[in-house]
């Protein structure tokens, strides 16, 4: 799969090409190549989390599917989604898609880089899990646990905050609800 999307470059906010594609070996080389030096030494809540190892699990999983963002010939983001086991905590009874794990580029954190390399690569990612929601039926409904210090920037994708969760390291919860689009908008 490969689809177009657009990001905005962090220094003038242009807009820029970009692609939403499969997670594959490049995706991962370029994580190990390029991303986690970084996201150890800027101490990364995610700096432990080890990708070549989801590439290699959700090969042999059917409910796991991986994506990347990729742009200007380097992996901008990445997301690993889980489609078949999770409900809804705001439509109980209810199936979602669970982002399992999302992350984008160091260079496009602005902890690591001020102004980041591009804008929009975590909010690309969400709404491709929101159009996956659809496309399985379960209306736009998409859940997350969120590391801490993460929390603003689902806030900030108006995802509805759950609260802590005992059972998750007591992480926040999150989750959107029904996709309700206006007449004539795509997704």
């Amino acid at each position: 799969m490969q689809r177009k999307i657009s990001l905005k470059r962090g220094s003038d906010n242009t807009s820029v090409e970009a692609y939403l594609v499969d997670l594959g070996q490049k995706n991962v080389d370029d994580y190990v190549n390029d991303w986690v030096e970084k996201l150890r030494l800027f101490t990364q809540e995610d700096k432990y989390w080890d990708w070549i190892f989801k590439l290699r699990y959700i090969a042999n999983q059917a409910n796991l599917e991986g994506y990347a963002v990729e742009c200007e010939n380097k992996t901008q983001g990445l997301m690993i989604i889980e489609t078949q086991m999770h409900g809804s905590r705001l439509n109980i009874g209810k199936r979602l898609v669970y982002v399992d794990g999302i992350a984008t580029a160091p260079t496009n954190r602005i902890e690591i880089q001020r102004p980041p390399q591009f804008k929009g690569v975590g909010q690309a990612l969400l709404n491709f899990a929101r159009i996956r929601s659809v496309e399985l039926g379960y209306e736009g409904r998409v859940g997350l646990h969120s590391l801490p210090r993460s929390v603003g920037f689902y806030e900030k994708q108006n995802m509805f905050n759950c609260g802590t969760e005992e059972e998750y390291d007591n992480l926040v919860y999150f989750e959107y609800g029904v996709l309700r689009r206006k007449s004539g908008e795509n997704l």
